[in-house]
């Protein structure tokens, strides 16, 4: 039987341990993504893309471990502002969304637009033309609610679905007249579907109000400032070295 120094030394070194053990898991976290290619994708069983590389460079550089999960977007959307300490990508910043999150930065350049097929010749000046023409969106993605605060509806001139390209489909198709989608997405789905982009899509309106900063990621709203900041200094450590520039060589 121990005598009670020593149990009071078991007892501070147990302590110690259990201390050691909940900050080794605080410096994991919890990181979220959707299937939005080429910027956040699951390819053999692995979340990658440009915007993945650059969150898991950043967390390298301010010593941070990342354990990424991939959901439908609403659902991730819902998650990182109903838990703490959970970080989401990628992300548009808008004036809806500022007070939701704690912003960390920039990870990936973007460029908005309402795409149609290029037979239909579909071209306008303002978006308020789009509003008597079906758009395809995703529910509860920046397009989506961008649109949803000009006043159109879903059900009424919006098409919501879950997954990215089943809009191209249904652009493809006829059963929608436009698409709200990043240029670089549209893109990369187009080609994934065996199509030349140039000859499939049209730019019928350019968005230049819309997530014209970029892709962020960003933190719940009650996570601690101290760990937001240590994550944008790892994101300013990349892009000041090099990383940044080269991941964007590799993808874009």
């Amino acid at each position: 039987m121990l005598d009670p120094r020593m149990r009071a030394v078991c007892a501070v070194l147990l302590g110690t341990a259990f201390a050691c053990a909940s900050l080794a898991r605080a410096e994991t976290l919890k990181v979220l993504t959707e299937e939005f290619p080429p910027y956040n994708y699951t390819e053999n069983g692995k979340i990658t893309g440009f915007s993945t590389e650059v969150v898991r460079a950043a967390l390298q550089a301010a010593k941070l471990d990342g354990d990424f999960q991939s959901l439908p977007w609403a659902r991730a959307y819902e998650t990182a502002q109903a838990t703490d300490n959970v970080l989401i990508y990628s992300i548009g910043r808008t004036p809806q969304r500022e007070k939701l999150f704690k912003w960390v930065g920039v990870i990936a350049p973007t460029h908005y637009y309402l795409f149609s097929l290029p037979q239909r010749r579909l071209k306008f000046d303002r978006l308020e033309q789009a509003m008597d023409f079906q758009v395809a969106t995703v529910n509860e993605d920046v397009g989506e609610q961008f649109l949803v605060a000009k006043g159109f509806a879903k059900g009424k001139n919006l098409q919501s679905s879950i997954k990215y390209e089943l809009n191209y489909e249904k652009l493809k198709r006829g059963r929608v007249d436009l698409w709200i989608m990043t240029e670089l997405v549209a893109v990369y789905l187009a080609r994934q579907a065996g199509d030349d982009p140039a000859k499939s899509l049209a730019r019928s309106y350019a968005i230049s109000d819309l997530g014209s900063e970029g892709y962020y990621m960003a933190f719940s709203h009650n996570t601690p400032n101290a760990l937001v900041e240590r994550l944008g200094k790892g994101l300013a450590t990349i892009k000041s070295n090099g990383t940044y520039d080269a991941l964007k060589k590799k993808w874009l």
